[in-house]
């Protein structure tokens, strides 16, 4: 069973760029219809970061063994696996949704009303989504089992057993 690959940065990127196209297209041809934008929106972002960092670090002990801690759970560190990697998928499409936005609204500052706010909400957005995808990449990290010790005889066998 092959063990499952760190998630790539430059997929994460890739995504955030599509995202971003994406987005500005859908803003450009739409902005006048959008609602306007509250500035406390992206914070949900935020707070999901939060909860994954906090767990990453409480994971990484418990994988760790540290003293006075219960031993994780296989299955229980394959689920904050699957969470960090749709997080950190989810949190690259946000980076370019908000991106998208922002790159619409920062130039018309000066002639479209709501453009000063919704900028704002822009690169709150981008920054906590790219707070969920540190978050995520963080968590994903800290699932990671440590190298067990090496054989200090050099010799590849187990000086212990007995045959």
């Amino acid at each position: 069973m092959k063990p499952t690959e760190p998630t790539r940065v430059r997929d994460l990127l890739f995504i955030a760029v599509v995202a971003c196209l994406v987005s500005y297209l859908v803003v450009r041809e739409t902005y006048g219809g959008i609602p306007r934008l509250s500035w406390f929106v992206p914070l949900s972002l935020v707070v999901l970061a939060a909860a994954e960092t906090i767990s990453g670090f409480q994971l990484r002990a418990r994988i760790r063994h540290r003293p006075g801690l219960r031993p994780i759970e296989p299955l229980v560190a394959a689920r904050q696996v699957a969470l960090a990697k749709a997080s950190a998928l989810v949190g690259a499409a946000m980076v370019g949704v908000w991106g998208g936005l922002l790159i619409f609204t920062l130039p018309r500052q000066g002639f479209l009303a709501a453009a000063p706010s919704d900028t704002l909400t822009g690169a709150l957005g981008v920054v906590s989504a790219g707070l969920l995808v540190g978050g995520a990449l963080w968590l994903e990290f800290c699932c990671r089992t440590p190298k067990p010790p090496e054989d200090r005889t050099g010799s590849g066998v187990d000086q212990n057993r007995s045959s």
